[in-house]
């Protein structure tokens, strides 16, 4: 299901490959997280991953990886 904020995403028509790097590395994720670092609604993007437990990409600028750890963070300061 698209997101309201999905539109303005700078991700919108690029190569989806980019976001869904072959590893979590730093450098196979570094396209993908260059783009979100300009990207007006990444907040939104990071918050809607996480709200859905997304398990794959990159997504809001972080990786699946550092998504788990949002939310374990989260969990300890609720």
């Amino acid at each position: 299901m698209k997101q309201p904020w999905h539109s303005l995403a700078a991700c919108t028509g690029l190569d989806p490959d980019i976001f869904y790097p072959a590893s979590e590395d730093d450098l196979d994720a570094a396209p993908a997280k260059l783009v979100c670092a300009e990207c007006v609604v990444r907040e939104p993007c990071l918050e809607f991953a996480l709200a859905v437990r997304e398990k794959d990409g990159v997504w809001g600028g972080a990786t699946e990886r550092e998504r788990r750890r949002m939310i374990r963070q989260r969990r300890r300061t609720a």
